[in-house]
């Protein structure tokens, strides 16, 4: 299935509020991988609350485009295999 930034868009968009796990990469060698809540989408971007370091993060529908961050949906605290 081919990929879009509008489809993705709307994805996201569809599980706005649930938690999911988010795994970016921040340079040579360097992941952040953290849970958070996805808070509001914008047309360029979208929004999460950082659980863990009670902050909001963004990012934009290109980076899970070009994978440089991935989401994955967590139902009822436990992880499933759906990626966003």
């Amino acid at each position: 299935m081919a990929c879009s930034i509008q489809s993705i868009r709307q994805r996201v968009a569809r599980y706005k509020g649930n938690t999911v796990r988010y795994r970016a990469t921040k340079g040579r060698r360097k992941t952040e991988e953290r849970r958070g809540v996805i808070l509001e989408t914008y047309p360029c971007l979208f929004t999460l609350y950082v659980e863990s370091q009670h902050s909001k993060v963004s990012f934009s529908y290109a980076e899970l485009l070009t994978k440089e961050v991935e989401l994955e949906l967590i139902k009822d605290n436990a992880s499933t295999s759906e990626y966003l």
